[in-house]
């Protein structure tokens, strides 16, 4: 594959989260998007005033004969079977948005059809690109704290499932705050602590006032492999507007500490008086760490680098959201060994 010539892309679902993939792929001048689809019409025409000489169809199979490299699912984790049956066998490779499906069994079920038609299938989990990720794992990672032990992990939001500018289908869903947000903090629990989850104990409910059918609050302790523990406390329907977000990660000699959900990182020594701003670089929120998520798809699919945020990864953390799930139902813990054999019994190690 040339690694001069724009990478071939056809962009599957054009509503509200595909705004901010079609402003981030059109920005980047390694990516030409070559045809979009989507089964509503509404949308079909309002992609086609944007992109008047680019095919669109309904589905992906309308389109696939297009000439293309590979294919980003904007599309909710539903219902994904004919897009990725497609893209396997049409051989391009496949950013999903997260997560890669509703059901455990079939994400994995999917890693294993890319893994057998030799395709690359990367997971958007964009949170990982963000400066302060990114910053947090390096400070971890130096000793700066020395070895961390223990976090709190807070996220508490009022999210208005009903406005237009969001994806509407995690109002009906079952657990949307796992399957919808959590999930986001589960991979980065993962990654800034370098550790994989070992067990979870976890209870999950809605409030009387919740506009959701499926349950948006979660209260969650998480044991990581190596000793780390994580109490997790996550609502979309939270008492009160604006989001508080807080990530405290304590260790042997000092604490770090996110105090927004796209920044604001600040560490100290056990006996320092005040804890020590980082200086972030500049961010555009939902754009800044989508690009650079994209930037490491082109190189992956270019054979440049090594792939990141992989599908089989992924499945390290739908274990956990499918954990808090079990525990919470059962009032009891779940190990992640009990996930992993009754989702992937054969397939994943």
């Amino acid at each position: 594959m040339s690694t001069t010539e724009p990478l071939r892309i056809i962009v599957v679902g054009l509503g509200a989260r595909a705004r901010t993939w079609l402003k981030v792929v059109s920005a980047n001048p390694d990516l030409r998007i070559v045809a979009l689809c989507d089964p509503d019409p509404a949308a079909r025409a309002r992609a086609a005033e944007q992109f008047p000489d680019v095919p669109i169809g309904a589905g992906l199979p309308d389109v696939v004969s297009t000439e293309a490299d590979a294919v980003l699912l904007a599309t909710p984790p539903g219902g994904r079977e004919e897009q990725i049956e497609t893209a396997c066998k049409a051989g391009l490779a496949i950013l999903a948005e997260k997560p890669l499906s509703d059901s455990v069994t079939t994400a994995a079920r999917f890693v294993e059809m890319a893994e057998s038609a030799g395709v690359h299938l990367i997971v958007g989990l964009n949170f990982r690109y963000l400066a302060v990720t990114q910053e947090m794992k390096r400070l971890l990672t130096s000793g700066a704290i020395g070895k961390p032990e223990f976090g709190r992990f807070i996220y508490e939001r009022w999210r208005d499932g009903t406005q237009d500018w969001l994806n509407s289908y995690p109002l009906t869903m079952d657990h949307p705050m796992l399957w919808e947000q959590s999930i986001h903090h589960f991979d980065l629990m993962r990654f800034v602590y370098d550790a994989e989850p070992a067990y979870v104990q976890a209870h999950t409910f809605n409030p009387s006032w919740t506009m959701y059918e499926g349950d948006t609050n979660v209260a969650a302790l998480i044991g990581f492999e190596g000793g780390m523990h994580v109490t997790y406390q996550g609502t979309w329907q939270a008492g009160h507007d604006p989001m508080n977000f807080k990530w405290r990660t304590d260790g042997s000699e000092g604490i770090v500490e996110q105090r927004a959900m796209f920044g604001d990182l600040a560490w100290a020594k056990r006996m320092d008086p005040e804890l020590t701003p980082v200086d972030l670089p500049p961010h555009e929120a939902w754009i800044t760490d989508a690009a650079a998520l994209l930037r490491s798809f082109v190189a992956t699919v270019r054979g440049t680098s090594a792939p990141e945020c992989t599908g089989r990864d992924h499945l390290q953390s739908l274990f956990m959201l499918q954990a808090c799930i079990l525990a919470s139902d059962r009032r009891a813990t779940v190990t992640i060994d009990e996930i992993r054999a009754l989702t992937t019994p054969e397939e994943t190690p």
